[in-house]
């Protein structure tokens, strides 16, 4: 069995937790997600099944869309309300929507990020998170991040007697973008600390929140058939490609890793990537390699 699942995490679970359950439900080990959730954190997280998880990282390249609280006032070792208290600063007067408004606005498009250190990033071969719960210090990697959009969907509230004021929020943003150290940068350039409080993931993998499954309604489907239905096509993650079908030819040239001439591919035009079909099945990503000008294998999918 191959696709992609749209899958509602919730929360309580790890990404991993979700993956080893979808291992016993599909009844195949080949299961992998395409882009972690803290166990905190609910929403989408596409599933890749059998020969979709070669294409696990084109999935991640696709933008996400989050919804989540942002509480100013105080902040957390984890960024989020999972980790121990480590500043706090009483909120006297709340910030206006204006003020919050320029401060998402100055946290959009290409910047560095530094990622938390409670988090699943390697550093010598160990977790940043092994480093944290250790106490160990070391030196983060910087992260190129783009934020598409960070905007406010309703108006803040501001709780007098606590000091803190609830922000709520949406952000579009590409791979890599750690939502929890967007929610303290917010506090920072506002001059206070900040901490995510609450995030819901609305979009992954191309796929929206109303479209995913949950782990309740795979488990109450016995037959086969019944869970192939829940799969999205490999080829849902490769839209962004252009397609060209292959013909007889050409499939066993491509079956054996074979170079493709440009001249009769695609009506001679040019292309970084091609997603190549054939009989109605993706089969592989070739790209273009400018040197040699030819069409060679990026990723193989299925070659049966």
């Amino acid at each position: 069995m191959d696709g992609i699942l749209p899958l509602y995490k919730e929360r309580g679970m790890t990404s991993n937790d979700a993956v080893f359950k979808c291992r016993k439900i599909f009844k195949t080990r080949r299961v992998g997600h395409s882009g972690t959730l803290d166990p905190n954190v609910d929403g989408v997280l596409p599933i890749c099944i059998g020969k979709a998880t070669k294409v696990v990282n084109y999935m991640m390249d696709s933008g996400k869309i989050y919804m989540g609280e942002i509480t100013l006032g105080f902040a957390t070792e984890t960024e989020d309300l999972d980790g121990a208290v480590i500043a706090e600063k009483k909120l006297t007067e709340a910030f206006t929507d204006e003020e919050i408004t320029a401060a998402m606005q100055k946290l959009t498009g290409t910047m560095i990020q530094i990622p938390p250190m409670y988090s699943a990033i390697k550093v010598n071969g160990r977790r940043l998170y092994d480093y944290a719960r250790k106490g160990e210090e070391v030196q983060r990697p910087e992260r190129t991040i783009t934020v598409d959009y960070f905007k406010q969907i309703k108006k803040a509230q501001f709780d007098a007697s606590k000091g803190q004021q609830t922000i709520y929020f949406e952000v579009g943003c590409g791979r890599g973008t750690y939502v929890r150290t967007l929610a303290v940068d917010l506090g920072k350039t506002l001059g206070v600390p900040a901490v995510m409080s609450d995030l819901t993931r609305l979009k992954s993998g191309g796929f929206l929140i109303g479209e995913t499954v949950s782990l309740a309604q795979l488990q109450e489907l016995t037959e086969p058939e019944q869970l192939a239905q829940k799969l999205m096509p490999i080829e849902h993650a490769l839209k962004k490609f252009p397609k060209y079908v292959l013909s007889d030819e050409q499939w066993k040239l491509v079956k054996n890793g074979g170079f493709l001439n440009p001249r009769y591919i695609n009506k001679g035009k040019i292309v970084a990537q091609l997603c190549l079909f054939y009989e109605d099945r993706v089969r592989c990503i070739y790209k273009y390699n400018e040197n040699k000008m030819h069409y060679q294998p990026e990723q193989m999918i299925d070659l049966t």
